[in-house]
Formats: C-alpha cells, structure tokens, sequence
C-alpha cells in the first residue's frame, strides 16, 4: 500500500509500505495491504512504518491530525511530525 504523511509545510513520507500502526485519538490501531476505507483522527504519539519484511521500522512522532485509508492508499495530514 502506499503512504503519504504531510504536515502544513512539507511532505514528511511518500512510499510503498506493509504496515503503518497509528496513535488513534482512542488507542492504537494498525493497517495493512487492502484495508478497509476509513477516517480517524491521530492522538499524540508514534507513527510506525513497516516498508518490507525484515527490514527496520521507521518512526516518526505525531501531535495530532487525521488519517484516511481509502483504495489501499493511506494519507496522513499531520499537525506536526518528529522524526
């Protein structure tokens, strides 16, 4: 699937991954290849990007923002990111 993770000034991420788990405003959740269509807002916390098997996750620190999943596409509008 692939991802995109932008904030008001830039774009954070853009790749193929195999899984992204997610700081959901009412716990965590995680989403794989073929996920169903869905919206949910971010809490604080941290972004984890698998992009392959066995290779290392990749992190990033979000404060909030919105998540869509939609035709294996997934797309982050984040208020802020640390990497």
């Amino acid at each position: 699937m692939h991802l995109d993770i932008i904030t008001p000034s830039s774009k954070i991420f853009s790749g193929e991954t195999k899984a992204v788990q997610f700081p959901g405003s009412e716990g965590s959740f995680e989403v794989l290849d073929n996920h169903a269509a869905m919206i949910a807002a971010l809490g604080h916390g941290q972004i984890k990007i698998t992009t392959s098997a066995g290779s290392a996750p990749e992190y990033f620190s979000v404060k909030g923002g919105i998540v869509e999943v939609l035709n294996n596409n997934v797309t982050v509008l984040a208020e802020q990111i640390v990497k």
